[in-house]
């Protein structure tokens, strides 16, 4: 069992119709086809959405996707048509609102890791590989990666959970073309990103971009990219393979519920708790940091 705590009443605003409610962003439609994604405040961690909201994340979110598409419009194009919400809508949507083109979407996840750490270190350890990727032996929690590798991921058959694949079995469910194009792209984009970060002093250690096919059958970059929702952000000063790096994302979260202090029992399968001002306070704060490093500006909240 899993899902949201509370599940929020999607706001009802007048031309637009909701199609969905996800961990972090709504979704609706506009009568002339185009999507609008609202970034919420809502925060997931164990495939929970947390009872308990981060102020100000959604808008970050926001704004940090706008600066990394423009930083990678010469690689990509992306489906923002604009950042001002649709006539009506909510005053509290300013600032966490992108109306986009639709897409038909491609149904894999684009993982690109440049180090080891997380679900890649666990079957790392098993076998050897990362999603059938023949690895090195010796290599730690933290460790850089010789080459940057396409390490895919699709919606498990049960449940909303991702599932590791290998780039064969994109292969054999989308073709050849598909899966090599997906391929590139996703380490074309995660280099360049590397990079940017890297002149301002952060590792990208790893990140999951999501693609989809526009009328003219051309790849587009949609949804988010390189928030600290969707990519593994670590200080490059206190880098040091074998063990957990300290990170800008959500970890505070995720370290709080598995500690004694919440009480949570994750194995019962029961809803997680409310999460403490001061664990709220320290998580924006990783958040505004990365926002900081990166952009070299304060998010506007």
């Amino acid at each position: 069992m899993s899902g949201f705590v509370v599940r929020p009443e999607p706001a009802r605003v007048e031309g637009l119709t909701h199609l969905h409610t996800g961990k972090v962003r709504d979704l609706y439609a506009t009568g002339s086809g185009d999507l609008v994604m609202v970034a919420s405040d809502r925060i997931s961690a164990f495939d929970w959405v947390l009872p308990t909201e981060i102020p100000g994340k959604g808008r970050l979110l926001t704004q940090l996707s706008l600066w990394w598409f423009d930083r990678v419009a010469d690689l990509v194009p992306d489906h923002v048509v604009s950042d001002e919400p649709p006539a009506g809508a909510p005053a509290d949507w300013a600032g966490r609102t992108l109306v986009c083109r639709r897409l038909d979407m491609v149904p894999v996840e684009c993982v690109a890791r440049g180090y080891l750490t997380g679900s890649g270190l666990a079957e790392y350890r098993v076998d050897g590989t990362v999603c059938g990727v023949a690895l090195p032996e010796g290599l730690e929690d933290g460790s850089e990666l010789d080459e940057p590798i396409f390490t895919p991921a699709t919606k498990a058959e049960v449940g909303d959970h991702d599932e590791n694949v290998s780039f064969e079995t994109v292969v054999e469910r989308h073709g050849a073309g598909l899966a090599g194009e997906l391929r590139d792209l996703t380490l074309r984009v995660y280099a360049r990103g590397r990079e940017v970060a890297r002149d301002r002093g952060v590792l990208l250690a790893d990140t999951k971009f999501e693609f989809g096919r526009d009328t003219d059958g051309s790849l587009v970059l949609a949804d988010e990219v390189f928030t600290p929702d969707s990519s593994r952000y670590w200080p490059a000063d206190e880098w040091a393979p074998g063990g957990p790096q300290p990170s800008f994302d959500k970890q505070v979260v995720r370290d709080w519920l598995t500690s004694a202090a919440s009480g949570w029992d994750r194995a019962a399968d029961a809803p997680p708790p409310e999460l403490p001002e001061s664990v709220v306070r320290h998580t924006m704060d990783r958040y505004a940091e990365i926002f900081r490093r990166l952009t070299g500006s304060e998010p506007k909240l």
